[in-house]
């Protein structure tokens, strides 16, 4: 009986030291799981303090890395100069007009005949008119050889023939400068209402043309100012030109865009050049000149003050403050920093300038 209880209170005892081994292995496991378990957290907050992203992330695509992008700053040798196009017109037109109605009597000249200035073009049926002017010098004449006719009424006589001779030469068309006939629109025998066109004479000694020049682009260009000249009509000629007219007031484009409507003379046109032709061509405004030029995307401004992010020798950032002027195209030139030819900035397309600054602290 005494060893039966014995041999109870020896399992009893045996049972009890077994859970306290299980026990005390589980807490040692748990311990040691709760160590690695640290040691991987310090390990993993480490990799993403110093990488940006978890080790089980792709650094490129990881949608909290930045998104880096580098271009380099390249000095470029450039011509200043302004792109123009447009079409010529003559540099001078005359509508020839007469003054009065009447019966076309004779047209001197035809389409394509050339004629000076002052030459006589087409008249009128002018026989009321000159009788008119005959009848008053007779009666001028007779009232001065007289002696009775006074002084005034001689004045008022001499009036109404300088009226009568002005109506006479109404009915006669000249030609106001040298130039070539384009077109007739008359012919003899034809009844002719005054202010109708009749015949249209061009200069076409020079030609001339009207070009759009931006707000922009206006303050460099100055009377005078020498444009190169191309055209379709002349193939592989450079036409010389010159800015002859510039205007006070602007105005805005469809695209809302402030221009000026600046004339352009071409002194000397070819004879292929004729009148309606379209041509393109620069207005060079300036001599060669050396720029430094950076994508516009590389170039951050804040509160008024701009600066690139240079990448340095030894893979670190510095934030450059620069002076910019946008030249379009989405390029600026530097015109003032401590840049050059052949520096490399970053630029961030998901990451502002200073978590750049930031992640550069860190690597350092």
């Amino acid at each position: 009986m005494d060893n039966k209880v014995d041999n109870n209170e020896t399992m009893v005892r045996r049972d009890r030291e077994k859970k306290l081994r299980r026990k005390k292995i589980r807490r040692t496991i748990i311990t040691i799981l709760l160590i690695i378990l640290v040691i991987v957290g310090i390990w993993i907050y480490n990799y993403r303090i110093s990488k940006g992203v978890f080790p089980w992330q792709d650094e490129k695509s990881s949608s909290n890395a930045p998104v880096m992008s580098q271009t380099t700053i390249r000095e470029e040798t450039y011509v200043t100069s302004i792109d123009v196009s447009g079409s010529v017109v003559a540099f001078d037109t005359q509508k020839v007009q007469m003054r009065a109605n009447g019966s076309v009597t004779e047209v001197y000249v035809k389409e394509g005949d050339r004629v000076k200035k002052g030459q006589l073009l087409a008249t009128l049926d002018d026989s009321d008119e000159q009788y008119e002017v005959a009848n008053l010098e007779k009666q001028l004449e007779t009232a001065k050889m007289g002696g009775t006719t006074s002084a005034r009424d001689i004045e008022l006589m001499e009036m109404r023939l300088d009226s009568a001779k002005s109506k006479l030469d109404n009915m006669k068309a000249y030609a106001d400068f040298d130039g070539v006939v384009v077109s007739v629109a008359i012919r003899e025998g034809d009844y002719y209402t005054a202010g109708n066109a009749a015949i249209t004479i061009i200069d076409d000694s020079k030609l001339k043309a009207t070009v759009e020049v931006d707000e922009i682009d206006i303050q460099m260009v100055e009377l005078g100012t020498k444009v190169d000249i191309t055209s379709d009509s002349t193939p592989g000629v450079t036409i010389e030109g010159r800015v002859s007219y510039i205007p006070m007031i602007g105005r805005y484009t469809n695209q809302g865009i402030g221009v000026m409507d600046v004339e352009i003379i071409i002194d000397n046109p070819p004879a292929s050049l004729k009148p309606g032709f379209s041509f393109g061509g620069t207005i060079e405004v300036g001599s060669e000149q050396k720029m430094l030029l950076v994508s516009q995307a590389a170039v951050t401004t804040s509160r008024g003050v701009s600066s690139v992010t240079k990448l340095k020798d030894d893979g670190s950032y510095e934030k450059v403050t620069v002076t910019v002027k946008y030249l379009g195209e989405n390029l600026y030139q530097i015109l003032g920093g401590d840049v050059k030819d052949g520096d490399v900035v970053v630029y961030s397309n998901s990451t502002d300038l200073s978590t750049m600054m930031n992640m550069t602290m860190r690597r350092q």
